[in-house]
């Protein structure tokens, strides 16, 4: 008999507690990893969506916006849970993509995180993630990437 469990389970929690506030790494794809974020205005909309995250007491971190996904780190510290934090900025972006590309559905379901724990260096994370455009062959030196950046500053404890 299978169970569908509506809340974590209680271990979980002393397990999330530890970790307070949570750091995340999180991935957003794009649907089909169609090639439709790397341009300025949805560089422009993730900046707007994540400078005003402060007020729902969520801090973007470092991101990088390659054409078919979105890393970033975000701590959350209020009671916004990380689902609906992803969903908004889906929903920012799609608001933003819609005149351009005209298809109904423009992100993969779901997204992937990772809560960073003490022993991990989000240093470390960074510099493997905002080398995915010198990887991608999008450009010879990270640097140049032009969709990347820091929103706020997370000091890893």
């Amino acid at each position: 008999m299978s169970r569908i469990f509506r809340k974590r389970p209680a271990r979980l929690f002393r397990v999330f507690e530890c970790y307070q506030p949570p750091l995340y790494f999180v991935t957003v794809c794009t649907r089909n990893r169609n090639k439709i974020l790397d341009n300025p205005g949805v560089h422009e909309a993730f900046l707007d969506y994540a400078s005003r995250a402060v007020e729902r007491q969520c801090a973007v971190g470092k991101y990088v916006i390659m054409p078919d996904h979105i890393h970033l780190f975000v701590r959350i510290s209020g009671e916004v849970p990380l689902s609906q934090f992803v969903r908004l900025l889906k929903q920012r972006l799609t608001f933003h993509l819609k005149p351009k590309a005209g298809q109904a559905s423009f992100w993969q379901p779901g997204f992937f995180d990772h809560l960073l724990r003490s022993s991990e260096s989000y240093s470390q994370k960074w510099i493997y993630v905002c080398q995915n455009p010198v990887r991608a062959k999008l450009v010879t030196c990270q640097g140049n990437w032009p969709y990347q950046g820091e929103i706020v500053r997370i000091d890893r404890v």
